[in-house]
């Protein structure tokens, strides 16, 4: 059985990742086999800026070859257009109790709501369908939809005086409506998609295979608990869509799985030299294995905050500091990068580099990076 560390794993991460700059086309960055998810500020222009060689903007999003919808554990993912019907395939429960953990039920709400999570799910699904028929922001579409579903699956809002879905149930149910995000739409608005077919109720397991083998292949080697957290079932429930084809490891001891055909690269990556900014909730930060990414538990909470989480320095293949950056008006992007440990000269050219490559992504002509200890 093959043997690695933390550090091994981090090198070839990076190399799945498509962190070392290789791809020219967006859309073949290795990311989009799983899909970026885009829920702060421009996280997933970012994040593709880490990954591209070439000029990126928000005008990437016009590419009609991408769309925005919220997926994986009711976030919002850039996925290809052509992939979406699988993707779609996928996050259609295997079972109840896979069903509860995706919409995040307890027994108490299904008691409430009179009807299994599995239901609800479709039954809210149905409701958007109808509803969303053109462009329309997503208040609109819960007051619309909280008309036509059970009172069970909605909630008075204290804070708006109004009856909302549960915001949850309309996440992970707006996908199988066949309904997709406008992307850089500010509040969110949604459209239905030009392809809605059918809605499809059956599980299919080996589109939901797919989605793990996926997070295992950019993100692996791992254990199944930490595949099982990324596509928001239980721990038992991804057993049932649990790939064939994997090679079983150890990383500094425990056990860990990967695809076959990766093992080469596990073996022998290649030499993690790059620096990258990575946005919050980038792709590599998504690993569920924290303590392989950052080992020190202060650390860790600098890294990952419960509310405003910052972005991520990669120097030297580890997670070397945090960064955060705020516009001074509209022409100017001020950079606090906050390094872990004293930087090589080299790695802080190179950061003040990356900060330029964000700076031009967010269309800002100027930009000013500060490092604090």
């Amino acid at each position: 059985m093959l043997e690695v560390d933390r550090e091994q794993v981090l090198a070839y991460r990076i190399a799945a990742h498509g962190l070392h700059r290789e791809e020219t086309d967006p859309a073949a960055a290795a990311v989009f086999d799983l899909g970026l998810q885009d829920s702060v500020r421009d996280t997933a222009l970012l994040g593709l800026a880490a990954r591209i060689d070439g000029e990126i903007t928000p005008g990437v999003w016009d590419d009609d070859r991408f769309v925005l919808a919220w997926t994986h554990r009711g976030a919002p993912h850039f996925h290809r257009r052509a992939e979406l019907d699988a993707i779609r395939a996928a996050l259609v429960p295997l079972d109840e109790k896979d069903a509860m953990a995706r919409i995040l039920w307890q027994r108490k709400q299904v008691d409430d709501a009179g009807m299994s999570a599995t239901d609800a799910l479709f039954t809210a699904a149905k409701a958007i369908r109808e509803v969303v028929t053109g462009v329309q922001t997503k208040g609109t579409v819960s007051g619309a939809v909280t008309k036509l579903i059970p009172d069970g699956l909605s909630y008075a809002c204290r804070g708006c005086g109004v009856v909302h879905i549960y915001e949850q149930l309309m996440r992970v149910a707006s996908i199988h409506a066949g309904v997709r995000l406008e992307a850089g739409a500010t509040p969110a608005t949604l459209a239905p998609l030009e392809r809605r077919g059918r809605l499809k109720t059956a599980p299919d397991a080996k589109a939901a295979t797919r989605v793990v083998e996926g997070y295992l292949r950019i993100n692996g080697p791992a254990a199944p608990g930490d595949a099982a957290a990324y596509v928001g079932t239980t721990r038992t429930g991804v057993d049932a869509m649990w790939p064939d084809g994997l090679a079983e490891v150890r990383v500094d001891g425990k056990k860990a799985f990967l695809p076959e055909d990766r093992v080469a690269l596990l073996e022998n990556p290649p030499e993690p030299d790059v620096v990258r900014l990575l946005p919050p909730l980038d792709p590599f930060v998504q690993a569920r294995d924290r303590a392989v990414l950052v080992p020190d538990k202060a650390r860790q909470k600098e890294v990952w905050k419960i509310l405003g989480s910052p972005g991520a320095l990669l120097a030297d293949g580890e997670i070397a500091g945090v960064w955060r950056a705020k516009a001074s008006g509209k022409k100017r992007l001020d950079f606090t990068v906050t390094p872990f440990d004293t930087l090589r000269p080299a790695v802080r050219k190179a950061a003040e580099d990356e900060a330029a490559r964000v700076a031009a992504a967010r269309e800002f002509p100027d930009h000013r990076v500060t490092f604090t200890p």
